[in-house]
Formats: C-alpha cells, structure tokens, sequence
C-alpha cells in the first residue's frame, strides 16, 4: 500500500496488490494516508510461497484487471 501511495503521491500510476488477509490494513493505510480511492486489487492469501506455477496463474488471471486498474 505505502509504495502504491508513494508513486500515487508523485503522479504516476499505482496499483496497490493486497491479498485478502491485509485488505482491512489496506483500508486503514489508504484512508490515513488520504488516498482512499488508490487503485487496489485482492489477491487470495497466501501468495508467497504457493509456487511459480500459481504465481504465474494468478498474474495472468488478473492483468487485464490490473490494466484496467491502471488506466481509469
């Protein structure tokens, strides 16, 4: 979230990835930072550590909402 709203802070795009375990911290950080709106996706958690293979299923899955993300 922190680098997502750093780059947001600074003009370019930013898309935050959160896994569903830290979406409420996400909440959190966003609105104490004052950015609410930051782009975020939920990732199912874990991530880390679930193998190349899912990683790679799981970007794939979501690029074309991590695109979108980034556009609007």
């Amino acid at each position: 979230m922190r680098d997502g709203i750093a780059l947001a802070m600074r003009g370019l795009p930013a898309l935050a990835l959160v896994t569903e375990a830290f979406w409420p911290q996400g909440d959190f950080v966003a609105e104490s930072f004052g950015m609410p709106e930051i782009p975020r996706l939920k990732l199912p958690h874990p991530v880390a550590g679930t193998g190349v293979a899912n990683m790679t299923e799981l970007s794939e899955a979501l690029v074309s909402d991590m695109l979108r993300a980034l556009t609007q």
